[in-house]
């Protein structure tokens, strides 16, 4: 029997995931709470195994609230369950300590399903999400095998400052059509599609 904690601010999604969930043979719900904050409260006196948790939560997120519950109960097994698919927001979480992400939109035996493999071992994931995943780890490959140069890392810090071309190239000595190139060079090797796209990409890699 795995002991579960609901985590949903959506009152009538949290009643009916709890009435779904509860009526499986092999689960346990536990509590419920409809934000994060409760949910720190609830959560220990409760002592579940496995928190299914949304990430769009009022107040504290829900990326906040797995991290807080991992540094407080690392053995505890976290599943985002949620609307949110794009990349940040999927990085955010897993790093955060989920260790499974199911979109919404699941079918209620997918996500019986990937209860019952977290609880296993396993890390559950809805297919877009593992696809995105891996897509991300071969994009970090390609970009550690042509690494940035000592050069290209000194214009994408002065881009994450907030300076010009022109800035950067009057402080390191070069034209702005140089640093142009080195902005250029930057987005193909981390296959970003634009500023913010590759300082995310290399704040994710610890390149900034």
């Amino acid at each position: 029997m795995v002991r579960l904690f609901i985590v949903e601010d959506d009152t009538r999604v949290r009643e009916n995931m709890q009435i779904l969930l509860g009526g499986e043979r092999d689960i346990e719900v536990v509590g419920t709470a409809g934000s994060a904050e409760e949910a720190v409260e609830a959560i220990p006196p409760s002592k579940p195994e496995i928190v299914i948790s949304d990430l769009g939560l009022p107040g504290q997120s829900g990326v906040d609230l797995i991290r807080e519950l991992k540094h407080s109960s690392p053995e505890l097994e976290i599943l985002a369950y949620t609307v949110f698919e794009d990349k940040d927001t999927v990085f955010a979480a897993l790093k955060a300590g989920a260790s499974g992400y199911v979109l919404k939109g699941s079918t209620p035996r997918q996500l019986v399903e990937a209860i019952g493999n977290l609880s296993e071992g396993g890390a559950p994931m809805s297919p877009r999400i593992a696809r995105s995943v891996i897509g991300e780890f071969r994009e970090q490959k390609s970009a550690e095998d042509n690494g940035l140069t000592p050069r290209e890392r000194q214009v994408l810090a002065g881009i994450d400052d907030g300076f010009s071309y022109k800035e950067i190239a009057s402080e390191l000595g070069v034209s702005p059509n140089t640093v142009h190139g080195y902005v250029k060079s930057i987005y193909e090797k981390l296959h970003a599609r634009g500023r913010r796209d590759a300082l995310q990409k290399a704040r994710r890699r610890g390149w900034l």
